[in-house]
């Protein structure tokens, strides 16, 4: 046998074996294989009763142990229509077995030179969920049918939560790294500015969202300091997601490393942190806050998980009045 003929032998049975692999992975841990119909309603019995005491927990805060400062602002969310919808989507994109088949072959072959954002963006999965509408008009204590006229959303993904809140606005601006999900927000129409552009070109913003940005950022009290000097005088708002505990990563070629300059947060429980957070760090930086609430930091899944889930803590900021630049 030639060598040509035996790469592709062994090349064909690496690529057997893998797809074999995955597949008794997905056996293993989905309940959607047992043969019994007995055992399949007791399985997910025992699934919607510990998924349902999962989701309370994503709501879940003890206001006692919040900050004089924080505690009165503190909105309670609860699982939602919206929400549900979006974990439904997910679990059903996750038995698609073969996409995600070939979703886990591709990633695995890119992931050593490409960022996880850019495969996902590449593929087309991996969509975030932060807040649905009613979270986002609750949060901002808007209604309907309130309308402003410019949002900017930083490191706005593939758009998907963008969308969440483009209908309050006239004009909606986005940022991106990402060269594939650069292509999904032009795609939604969104006016797309460069990272290093949208703090310098003049314009301001009555709502600019920084979502799961702060942690993954190289400086981020300068970014805090641009999104202050880039919104409307006095009504701009600042809505800022964080996931708790705070553990600042920058990705670079596929690899995590400590950003040069990262934001330490105190506290060991999720109230300690929002209440360190917002007494420290958003007043440090010319911040007051408006309001704050627990929600699910959701990612839609793969062959081994339905979806993927984060604590976020997310705060409605406004600028403080009297302090300069």
């Amino acid at each position: 046998m030639c060598h040509p003929q035996l790469r592709t032998l062994v090349f064909t049975a690496w690529l057997l074996g893998y797809v074999g692999f995955l597949l008794s992975v997905r056996r293993m841990w989905s309940g959607k294989y047992v043969r019994s119909p007995v055992v399949r309603s007791l399985l997910s019995n025992m699934v919607g009763e510990s998924e349902a005491g999962e989701t309370q927990q994503w709501y879940r805060c003890c206001p006692d142990q919040l900050g004089e400062v924080v505690q009165p602002l503190f909105i309670q969310s609860r699982l939602d229509s919206d929400t549900k919808a979006f974990l439904k989507r997910s679990v059903e994109k996750s038995g698609w077995i073969f996409t995600q088949m070939y979703h886990s072959l591709v990633s695995s072959v890119l992931s050593p030179v490409v960022s996880r954002t850019s495969i996902n963006g590449f593929l087309g999965r991996g969509s975030m969920f932060v807040f649905s509408a009613d979270q986002f008009q609750r949060l901002l204590r808007v209604g309907p049918e309130w309308r402003a006229e410019r949002l900017l959303d930083l490191g706005a993904g593939d758009g998907g939560v963008t969308e969440v809140m483009s209908g309050h606005f006239r004009e909606v601006y986005v940022t991106e790294v990402s060269p594939p999900m650069k292509w999904h927000l032009q795609r939604r129409n969104y006016k797309l500015l460069g990272i290093d552009e949208w703090q310098n070109s003049g314009l301001q913003y009555d709502v600019i969202s920084c979502l799961n940005l702060l942690d993954r950022c190289e400086d981020p009290l300068l970014l805090l300091q641009d999104i202050r000097r880039s919104l409307v005088p006095h009504s701009g708002r600042l809505i800022l997601a964080a996931v708790l505990p705070f553990q600042p990563y920058v990705e670079v070629g596929g690899k995590w490393q400590r950003p040069k300059q990262h934001i330490k947060v105190s506290g060991k429980t999720w109230e300690e942190q929002v209440t360190n957070l917002t007494n420290e760090v958003f007043a440090q930086a010319g911040f007051e806050l408006v309001a704050v609430t627990r929600l699910p930091y959701l990612c839609e899944g793969d062959m081994y998980n339905d979806y993927y889930v984060l604590d976020d803590a997310v705060f409605v900021l406004r600028a403080s009045e009297g302090v300069s630049d």
